[in-house]
């Protein structure tokens, strides 16, 4: 698996999306079944954008409105048979609403990157590479607009 930051896209359709949720310096994540605690992700359905699948899937898996969302690059995942990709994006969380989907969803909270290592599903060097990406780019987009 590699990541691709933007300004690179996916060479075909995304099977996949994921959204990076900030609140400040805390990140949003939620506890699937069978997976554990990860930040919101799922696939793009037909007829829909990676974008609309990623803010879809935060409001699904965390129930968080997102604002201010940004493309910030793509997963590449080869295996022997096939290359997937995944769209990356980061976004402010405007909102905290209920979880309606349980079945997508145990739970929530928000967390410091420092809480991650100890608690993040498949925790390893590029899955702390791009959360220390998606938190540089969502604080210079906040930045930008104070």
């Amino acid at each position: 698996m590699q990541f691709n930051p933007a300004p690179s896209t996916t060479p075909i359709r995304a099977f996949a999306a994921l959204m990076f949720p900030w609140c400040e310096d805390k990140v949003l994540v939620c506890d699937i079944d069978r997976r554990g605690w990860c930040i919101p992700s799922g696939r793009v359905e037909p007829g829909e954008s990676s974008m609309e699948a990623a803010l879809r899937e935060a409001r699904e898996e965390g129930g968080a409105i997102m604002s201010d969302v940004q493309y910030i690059g793509c997963y590449q995942m080869a295996s022997d048979s096939e290359v997937r990709w995944a769209d990356v994006f980061v976004g402010n969380i405007k909102e905290l609403v209920e979880i309606t989907h349980r079945t997508e969803s145990l739970g929530r909270k928000l967390v410091g990157l420092e809480e991650l290592p100890d608690m993040y599903h498949l925790w390893n060097p590029l899955t702390e590479m791009v959360f220390q990406y998606s938190y540089e780019v969502i604080q210079r987009s906040n930045a930008r607009s104070r």
